[in-house]
């Protein structure tokens, strides 16, 4: 009995060592490119587990509280795909240049996402363009 027992455990262990989830990005970079102020800021990273396990992604965290990182709660099987959606807050006019780092199962277990681009107030006017304007306009 103590023999069987044993060869279960072994292949059981055996089985757990070559099962291993593998996550692939569509992209690991989303340029929101130039955006006005107060745009959607919701842009989405689509992935899919190319192993022959459950993958579990822990955690999902942003470089700045400007960026809100969600991921999927519940495991995602093989050959199956999901989403992690980022929010970057737009009213803050200035470049974007974001990290969002996930942490899962995967045989990589650290990936790190990036974002970028350029929310721009279009009210506001530099003063190039108002010299400009009025060199013209005389």
């Amino acid at each position: 009995m103590k023999q069987i027992l044993t060869i279960l455990f072994i292949g059981i262990f055996s089985f757990s060592m070559t099962a291993q989830a593998k996550i692939e990005f569509k992209e690991t970079t989303v340029d929101y490119g130039t955006i006005e102020k107060g745009a959607d800021g919701i842009r989405t990273f689509e992935f899919t587990n190319t192993g022959n396990a459950p993958l579990i992604i822990s955690k999902v965290s942003s470089s700045c509280g400007c960026t809100v990182p969600s991921s999927p709660k519940e495991p995602i099987m093989p050959g199956a795909t999901g989403e992690i959606q980022v929010k970057y807050d737009t009213k803050r006019v200035m470049p974007i240049r974001k990290t969002i780092t996930v942490l899962s199962n995967a045989e990589t277990p650290t990936v790190a996402l990036k974002i970028k681009g350029e929310v721009i107030d279009p009210s506001k006017t530099s003063v190039l363009e108002k010299r400009e304007k009025s060199v013209m306009e005389n």
